[in-house]
């Protein structure tokens, strides 16, 4: 006699119960990222001001930007394509020093996330997952633009999902963005 469950029997005690779509004998486990792919899907340099960042003393100012876009797969899979788009603008004075722009993509799978989870997932802890290998990509397109290597401070990924859900909430709502 195995302890292996029958299609319309309940799990003996003490094994979970398993979940729609998931292998019989298979216990649910805690949500997992697999991460498929990773790739450059976009890079852009432009260096106009190489000559002035050897002619000043001080540091550039920077701008950067950061977006997260999300595209899903097959809804079966749990498949999705996750874009992570950084920008930096560097300018001392008024003159461009060097605009970098880079769409590094990843495709992922998500295992036995809940529905409510699917979303925190994507936006937060995939571009968390992507974030070291953009930041490297970056800091050596500067090095060999002739700049120091722009290195990325960390991101804080989940007030900054916080933000856009307190903008979303508040458009829905008509009431202005707080800032």
């Amino acid at each position: 006699m195995t302890d292996t469950p029958t299609p319309d029997s309940t799990p003996p005690a003490g094994q979970p119960e398993t979940q729609p779509g998931q292998n019989a004998g298979q216990p649910a486990g805690p949500p997992m990222i697999r991460v498929l792919a990773q790739y450059v899907k976009d890079l852009s340099f432009e260096n106009p001001g190489l000559f002035a960042t050897q002619q000043g003393s001080n540091a550039p100012e920077i701008e950067l930007g950061i977006d997260v876009k999300v595209e899903p797969g097959p809804p079966e899979q749990q498949i999705f394509s996750v874009e992570l788009k950084l920008s930096a603008r560097a300018k001392r004075q008024e003159q461009i020093v060097f605009i970098v722009e880079l769409v590094y993509g990843g495709v992922v799978q998500l295992q036995d996330a809940k529905r409510d989870d699917v979303e925190a997932m994507l936006l937060i802890e995939c571009p968390r997952l992507l974030f070291p290998f953009a930041r490297r990509i970056i800091a050596d397109i500067t090095r060999e633009g002739g700049h120091p290597p722009l290195m990325i401070d960390p991101i804080d990924f989940v007030g900054l999902y916080r933000q856009q859900r307190q903008r979303a909430e508040a458009a829905a709502q008509g009431q202005p963005p707080q800032a």
